[in-house]
């Protein structure tokens, strides 16, 4: 009897983060929106912090697996920890964390304003570090391509278009995200600090969905044939 077993490579496993990454994103955003409507928007705005924080620790942990998949020109691997290193993005996992557990301490009524304001200048910090993160990831991948095949697909160049678009993005946002986290912060306990906190859970949240599909769209480029097929086991 024929049993085929479907087996999630690397590339695929990689992939379904960004999709997450994105999901989170759009989560994120919704979030924003319904508090920006009226609807609660200290809970919500609570809420979303603990979601993007989430969706962080996601596509930093993504990044970090592609990373240690890629070999450099010479042949010597890339390991996660200089690659983390060199572009900001070991500032994701303490900024998820932090994140999660200050949306947690302002859902329980502790300095509500406060804590989410802060957390919104810690994501617009962490996106401005690691913009760069995925048009790197794209260079390293390319470069180990046309090494061993001596050419790039079409798809390929797509992808390079999309990680150069996202990294503008994504600092220009982080920078926004981290002066409206700044004034929420002097503005604090009022409604302008709450609509500003909101706003800027909105631009990171907008932010995600573009990274976290350029991320997404980036790994299935550069999936090799042999990674997307199922292993058949004979019994």
């Amino acid at each position: 009897m024929n049993v085929a077993i479907q087996s999630r490579s690397p590339e695929t496993t990689a992939a379904f983060g960004g999709v997450m990454d994105a999901i989170g994103g759009i989560a994120t955003a919704v979030l924003a929106i319904i508090g920006l409507a009226g609807w609660r928007p200290e809970l919500l705005a609570g809420v979303a912090t603990i979601v993007f924080g989430a969706a962080l620790l996601i596509q930093g942990g993504t990044l970090l697996s592609e990373y240690s998949q890629v070999f450099t020109p010479a042949g010597a691997l890339q390991t996660a920890s200089d690659a983390a290193g060199g572009d900001g993005l070991a500032a994701m996992f303490p900024v998820g964390i932090a994140g999660i557990v200050l949306g947690i301490l302002a859902l329980l009524g502790i300095a509500s304003y406060s804590l989410t304001s802060v957390s919104v200048i810690a994501f617009g910090a962490a996106l401005m570090l690691s913009a760069q993160s995925v048009r790197r990831l794209y260079r390293m991948q390319a470069d180990a391509r046309r090494t061993s095949v001596g050419s790039y697909a079409t798809r390929e160049l797509l992808a390079g278009e999309m990680a150069a678009g996202s990294a503008g993005i994504q600092f220009v946002a982080g920078l926004a995200a981290l002066v409206l986290g700044i004034l929420a912060v002097v503005m604090a306990a009022t409604l302008r600090s709450e609509l500003l906190t909101l706003v800027g859970l909105l631009i990171v949240g907008l932010t995600n969905i573009i990274s976290g599909s350029a991320l997404s769209g980036l790994v299935l480029s550069f999936m090799r044939p042999e990674s997307r097929t199922a292993s058949t086991v004979t019994r």
